[in-house]
């Protein structure tokens, strides 16, 4: 059985009014019942939490305030959690948060432990969302973005494929928002 990581970036699944647009969610669902429906595991590592509890705490600018950030990330990863359980179960189909930190990675005893989880969960048809879990991660820590995280996982869960669903136009040598020397790479062998 084929296995694919789905990297959903906060830009996708965020709404400036109502802090998640829960229709590109439903959307995002449906792809992922037809990947199931032909014989794919799918998880799914979603960013989108901060965004979301920027919204019900009020905040027009991302947080640049680590503590911030993280009641943000507290607030708004149940709405995330939320919205993908309520768009995936109008198709029939079981979420299960899974939120890691680097130390999940680090740690052998934590990483087999991490491994063993998702395939007990893919192996009961259930698509485990996973991000990174915010509210302990501090700067030290951090994987910097879900984007490190979705590799890691993909590698975590020896995936054939990792998709990234994002607003920038393709896979660049640095962030093109913030450097103007960044270079699209168009391919990428291994």
């Amino acid at each position: 059985m084929k296995r694919i990581v789905v990297k959903v970036g906060s830009n996708i699944v965020a709404d400036e009014k109502e802090g998640l647009d829960t229709r590109r969610i439903t959307a995002i669902a449906s792809d992922i019942r037809d990947a199931q429906d032909m014989g794919c595991e799918v998880v799914v590592v979603s960013s989108g939490a901060v965004a979301a509890g920027m919204r019900k705490l009020g905040l027009k600018e991302k947080p640049k305030d680590i503590q911030l950030k993280q009641a943000a990330a507290a607030v708004g990863q149940s709405s995330l959690m939320w919205a993908y359980e309520k768009s995936f179960g109008e198709f029939g189909k079981k979420v299960a948060q899974v939120l890691l930190t680097r130390d999940d990675f680090t740690d052998r005893k934590r990483y087999i432990n991490s491994k063993n989880t998702l395939d007990t969960l893919l192996s009961y048809g259930i698509i485990p969302i996973i991000n990174e879990n915010d509210t302990v991660a501090t700067d030290e820590i951090k994987f910097g973005d879900n984007d490190n995280l979705a590799s890691l996982v993909t590698g975590l869960v020896d995936a054939e494929r990792l998709i990234i669903l994002s607003d920038v136009e393709g896979l660049f040598s640095a962030d093109p928002k913030k450097s103007h020397k960044s270079v699209l790479i168009k391919t990428v062998d291994e």
